[in-house]
C-alpha cells in the first residue's frame, strides 16, 4: 500500500536543480540527455512540484556546492567527482549554469538547504535541522544523480530517521545501468517507497482529499 503524505509532515527534496543539469547547454546536461528525454524527466519535475506546492506540501531545495576557482586547494583527500567538478566550473557560481532551471526557482515558503559539497545534501549543512524544525517526517527525493547526490541524500535521510520516498521518472543517470543499480538494486535496501510519478501524484491528491474530507 502506498503511503499517505500529510503536507504537514511531508517535504519534497529538489536535489541540484540546476541550468548544468537540466537545461539544454548545461555542462551536464549531456550526461543525462536521453535518460531524462525517454522519461520524460523535465515535465515529471514539473508536475511533481507543482502538485506537492498545491497540496502545501514544502519544497526543499538541496543545492550542490556551486564551484568556485581553487575549492579544493587545501584539501587533502578530494575525490575525483569533487577534482573534475572544479576543473570544469561545474555549477560555477555566479554563472547561469549554477542557477536553478526557470522552472524551479525559489518561491515564497520554500526553504533553501545550505549547499552539500560532496554527494549527500545531509553531511555538514543545515537541512536536517530544517526538517526536523518543522516537522517534516517524509522525504520525497527527486533530482539528479539518481546514484550520487540523490542516492546519497536518501539513504543517509533514512539512517536520520526520515520515510524516504524515491521517484522511478523523477531522477536521471549517465546510464542505464547506473539508473538500474539506484532504483531496482540500491533503492530497495533503504526507501520505503519506490513510486512512479504517476503513483506519487495520486497518493499526494489522495491525501489532501482524504484531510479535507476529515475536517
Amino acid at each position: 500500500m502506498t503511503s499517505i503524505y500529510d503536507p504537514r509532515i511531508t517535504a519534497l527534496l529538489c536535489i541540484d536543480f540546476y541550468n548544468d543539469f537540466l537545461s539544454e547547454g548545461g555542462k551536464l546536461w549531456p550526461w543525462v540527455k536521453d535518460i531524462a528525454q525517454e522519461i520524460n524527466l523535465l515535465d515529471n519535475l514539473r508536475s511533481i512540484v507543482r502538485t506537492a506546492r498545491e497540496a502545501g506540501i514544502t519544497v526543499y531545495h538541496v543545492p550542490h556546492h556551486r564551484s568556485e576557482p581553487g575549492d579544493y586547494a587545501d584539501w587533502k583527500y578530494p575525490s575525483p567527482y569533487q577534482l573534475g567538478a572544479t576543473e570544469g566550473q561545474i555549477f560555477a557560481k555566479g554563472t547561469w549554469g549554477g542557477t536553478f532551471h526557470d522552472d524551479f526557482q525559489v518561491q515564497p515558503g520554500d526553504i533553501v538547504a545550505t549547499e552539500h559539497w560532496a554527494s549527500s545534501g545531509f553531511p555538514n549543512t543545515d537541512l536536517e535541522h530544517k526538517l526536523k524544525r518543522y516537522g517534516k517526517e517524509k522525504i520525497i527525493c527527486v533530482g539528479l544523480l539518481a546514484n550520487t547526490c540523490l542516492e546519497a541524500t536518501a539513504r543517509i535521510g533514512m539512517e536520520l530517521g526520515f520515510h524516504v520516498t524515491l521517484v522511478r521518472d523523477g531522477t536521471a543517470a549517465r546510464s542505464r545501468e547506473a539508473l538500474h543499480a539506484a532504483l531496482d538494486i540500491d533503492g530497495p535496501t533503504y526507501a520505503h517507497e519506490i513510486l512512479t510519478t504517476s503513483e506519487l501524484i495520486s497518493a499526494i491528491k489522495n491525501a489532501t482529499s482524504t484531510d479535507k474530507s476529515a475536517a
